[in-house]
């Protein structure tokens, strides 16, 4: 049995309610050592997951790893709130009693880390001195060598943040067991992975994955998940799984900020990461705050929204991201950086990697490259053309490798929102951009965000996936509740946000050509819906929002027909009247929903009437 006090005490850890918890999960686990682990630990940790084969190099300051095969992503259905109250069960939670998924966690993890070392990660989700400090403290336990040096690119990480609490319990209990990963039955009827937060104990019990958001328990478990539980209860914040980025007028002085949400493979990470386009790369800059998390919070003396992005890294799939995507990106994984690549193609003679998107085509010469599961390129059989690396294959990086990180991501004040944006990839329906002036309507605009389903199995024709502010895989409690506690938080602020609704991806239906080039160029919308904000533009009022003219778009620069342009700022009122019937329905699922919501869902909806 470990020493568990002789490690707390070598480490300096001496909060008495961290030893009870550490003390508890050592025991149950059966762990054969305590190690407490903090930044500085790092670059040892590299050196011994190297010589242990869980790394491999992937040139200087570069590493690779790989995943279970069966261990590649997020699995939702597998993933729990529980609360000991049945009015925190939502339709996207997947609730469950407190009383039944605790005692199931804890018959899994009894033993499972027998004679493992038990890492002791703690960590702050946080700017040190943010006003939500007290909810961003945790403590992960973990079994896992590469989880932990994942945790120190993605949070912030020490003993110094439990030292001093006020409140010496007021700490998110992050238990982490991978268990035999063989032999979990994943994805069959016996599957024994569970993934569970207990909100209202302010404990994640995750069992049965070593990778990614199952296994970071800082990142969406703390980040998301129990986040937004503690900001509802604590009436204090929101928790979002918001980019947020600082957009700088080198012509006026002024920085205004813009957060917002964006399903996935909806443009969330590369919009977070943008560069200004080069003809008014002279007057703009864009700086990167985060790509997926942020807390927002009105400030009680200023009376204004601020955000913040809670994490200390980006977690990023590594498909498709390339020079002309997303240059950013690759800079802040370049050679020194300290990445970590999980799941794409290795080549362990020349210690390259790759993944789909990177290049145009593979490399032509297959010789000595492995694909993510470790089998050889060169023995495939003619004409397998299947994937080198894995769909959801990752990079991991800190904050401070991204080349326009903002200068003041580290502030303890967070950062004054100006615009909340969320956006879908859908063909049609949804212009350019559409702002939105009103606080309900805003809200309610984003519980009806969507998406194109991927395949016809999901939804009928012209339907949308419904993803709630970007939040269906992160609810904590109910959608109803959510959306009065968001009409609070932000309502409470002095100057509200502008709301918009954006959209890259609009096609042509004859030749399925995008209309709009996306990228580089969406900071332009972005421009205009500042200037609306400040009066300097009026744009044109439709029933579903504010939209530009071609006129006031700055456009210099922009390959894109006048047709082109007509058509993604403008309505299609026939298409928007089948788009209201969905809508309804898909809020007619929420309890609690406030009338606010559906004062403003009448509202368009007669407008769109009227306008036909």
């Amino acid at each position: 049995m470990a020493d568990v006090d002789a490690a707390l005490d070598e480490a300096g850890l001496s909060n008495p309610r961290v030893r009870e918890y550490v003390h508890h999960w050592a025991e149950l686990t059966g762990a054969g050592r305590i190690e407490v682990v903090g930044a500085s630990d790092d670059a040892r940790l590299i050196a011994e997951a190297l010589e242990a084969g869980e790394l491999e190099p992937a040139g200087e300051g570069l590493y690779y790893s790989r995943s279970y095969v069966k261990d590649t992503a997020r699995s939702e259905e597998r993933t729990i709130v529980a609360t000991n109250n049945p009015e925190d069960k939502g339709v996207y939670n997947n609730w469950r009693p407190a009383s039944e998924m605790r005692p199931m966690l804890e018959d899994r993890m009894r033993g499972a880390s027998q004679g493992k070392t038990m890492y002791v990660i703690p960590y702050l989700m946080a700017p040190p001195g943010n006003a939500l400090a007290p909810w961003a403290t945790g403590v992960q336990v973990t079994d896992t060598r590469t989880v932990v040096l994942h945790m120190i690119r993605m949070a912030r990480v020490g003993v110094e943040f439990l030292e001093g609490l006020d409140d010496p319990d007021q700490f998110v209990r992050a238990v982490h067991v991978t268990g035999d990963l063989e032999n979990l039955g994943q994805g069959t009827p016996e599957d024994q992975r569970y993934f569970v937060t207990v909100a209202d104990e302010r404990t994640i019990l995750h069992f049965g994955s070593s990778y990614g958001g199952n296994a970071l328990l800082g990142k969406i478990a703390h980040g998301l998940r129990q986040a937004a539980y503690d900001g509802w209860a604590s009436r204090k914040f929101l928790a979002e799984q918001y980019m947020l980025i600082g957009i700088h007028d080198k012509e006026t002085g002024k920085t205004h900020h813009i957060c917002g949400g964006f399903p996935s493979a909806s443009g969330k990470t590369n919009l977070a990461m943008m560069l200004a386009p080069d003809v008014l790369g002279d007057r703009y800059h864009v700086s990167f705050y985060g790509d997926d998390i942020a807390w927002l919070w009105v400030d009680e003396t200023s009376g204004k929204l601020y955000g913040m992005n809670p994490e200390y890294g980006v977690f990023g799939v590594a498909k498709d991201t390339n020079e002309g995507t997303n240059p950013t990106a690759l800079s802040s994984i370049a050679e020194g950086t300290e990445a970590i690549f999980t799941n794409i193609a290795y080549n362990p003679t020349t210690r390259e990697v790759w993944w789909e998107g990177r290049t145009p085509a593979p490399p032509a010469d297959p010789s000595g490259w492995l694909d993510w599961t470790g089998a050889p390129i060169a023995d495939r059989e003619a004409g397998d053309d299947s994937p080198w690396a894995h769909p959801n294959s990752r990079f991991t990086t800190t904050l401070d490798n991204v080349p326009n990180i903002a200068p003041d991501y580290n502030a303890a004040t967070g950062v004054p929102i100006d615009a909340i944006i969320v956006g879908g990839r859908t063909r049609d329906r949804e212009p350019l951009i559409r702002a939105i002036t009103d606080l309900a309507e805003g809200v309610y605009d984003g519980l009806t965000l969507g998406a194109e389903a991927t395949s016809a199995a999901e939804g009928v024709e012209g339907q949308l996936r419904y993803d709630p502010m970007s939040n269906r895989p992160f609810m904590a409690y109910g959608e109803g509740d959510y959306a009065a506690h968001y009409l609070k938080i932000v309502g409470a602020a002095k100057d509200l946000p502008i709301f918009a609704h954006v959209n890259w991806f609009q096609r042509d239906p004859e030749d399925g050509h995008f209309l709009w080039p996306g990228y580089r160029d969406n900071l332009r919308p972005l421009l205009w819906l500042l200037q609306l904000k400040n009066g300097e533009v009026s744009g044109r009022q439709t029933p579903v929002g504010i939209i530009p003219t071609a006129e006031e778009l700055n456009l210099d620069g922009v390959d894109i027909t006048p047709e082109d342009l007509e058509t993604i700022l403008s309505i299609d009122n026939q298409r928007w009247r089948q788009e209201m019937g969905f809508r309804e329905e898909h809020l007619q699922q929420f309890t609690n929903l406030p009338e606010e919501i559906w004062v403003a869902h009448r509202r368009v909806a007669a407008s769109l009437d009227a306008e036909a």
